[in-house]
């Protein structure tokens, strides 16, 4: 290709744009992308249960005990409705295979980035497949798939939050093992995240998101019971005041601590947990209650069913 002397065209254009992605994700791919527990919530990824809850083996699932399907997705469309009226965008999983009745809990699925989404790989066989699901509706929706995990790698979202733009929290765990916190690493690294705090969650739990809650930018709930003592000093150095929980049998039977921030100092839970609603209520924080014990029988809550596409 020759350039005449005075050929407009402009020899900048030769050069790639080295614009990071993080800045263009909006005009090229869409509004997506989450660096927070609390920023108000704009979108979010849910799994209608379809035939997949009708007949299956609940034991054999780590449900504990047989559902109800008409119940469960009555209770399923009381939280879709309840986001709807805070005008928060809801997208499906629209197909799924029909021998995996934990695809409700989608949170365990993906985990959102300020780039996009890191597919999950769930440790438990009856899961296992569960994601191909999620990357097929992401890729529909224009979400851009960051990472997926791989190798030996095993993650379920629910084991990592945000603190912040700077900050993650990763467990480890029964569904989140060492290998996949080196991929998770590697990835919020190369995104500019300069803290990443490593905790462990305790044989009795599968995941971070049964034992702690971020409610506000400066406040978290924890069990007390369960959250290690260093976790609470990094939040504590960070200016976060510490909620303990009241009822250890509220958080461990009823997932009293597995909730949705909407915005900053709104909460949805599922409703069973007085002592726990009132501490969150006496330090500010609002708390919205809706009927969720069928749910609640595959050992899942409000934030299980839920994967944040946008906050903020």
């Amino acid at each position: 290709m020759f350039l005449l002397k005075n050929d407009s065209f402009n020899k900048k254009q030769l050069l790639p744009d080295e614009t990071p992605f993080e800045y263009q994700l909006k005009s090229v791919w869409g509004d997506w992308g989450v660096s927070s527990e609390v920023a108000p919530l704009r979108a979010v990824l849910m799994r209608r249960p379809g035939r997949e809850i009708e007949e299956f083996d609940w034991q054999q699932c780590r449900f504990r005990s047989g559902i109800d399907p008409v119940k469960f997705r009555e209770q399923f469309d009381s939280l879709v409705y309840l986001y709807k009226q805070y005008g928060i965008d809801v997208y499906f999983v629209q197909e799924q295979r029909e021998d995996r009745p934990n695809a409700v809990y989608v949170r365990d699925l993906l985990f959102m980035m300020p780039t996009g989404a890191i597919i999950c790989r769930p440790a438990l066989p009856v899961r296992r497949g569960e994601e191909v699901a999620v990357a097929k509706q992401l890729a529909i929706l224009n979400v851009p798939i960051v990472r997926t995990i791989t190798g030996n790698g095993t993650f379920e979202g629910a084991d990592c939050f945000w603190v912040d733009r700077k900050t993650v929290i990763i467990a480890t765990s029964k569904r989140t093992n060492i290998d996949a916190f080196e991929q998770l690493e590697f990835e919020f690294k190369r995104i500019g995240v300069e803290k990443i705090i490593h905790t462990t969650v305790p044989y009795s739990n599968a995941h971070l998101d049964g034992m702690m809650s971020i409610v506000d930018y400066s406040t978290v709930i924890i069990n007390p019971i369960q959250v290690p003592y260093d976790l609470c000093k990094e939040l504590s150095s960070k200016g976060f005041t510490i909620i303990e929980a009241p009822s250890h049998d509220e958080t461990q039977q009823n997932l009293a601590l597995n909730m949705v921030v909407i915005r900053p100092g709104l909460v949805v839970q599922a409703a069973g947990n007085p002592l726990t609603k009132r501490i969150l209520e006496d330090n500010g924080i609002e708390v919205v209650n809706i009927d969720f014990d069928e749910v609640l029988k595959g050992w899942g809550s409000v934030h299980c069913c839920t994967a944040p596409l946008k906050r903020g």
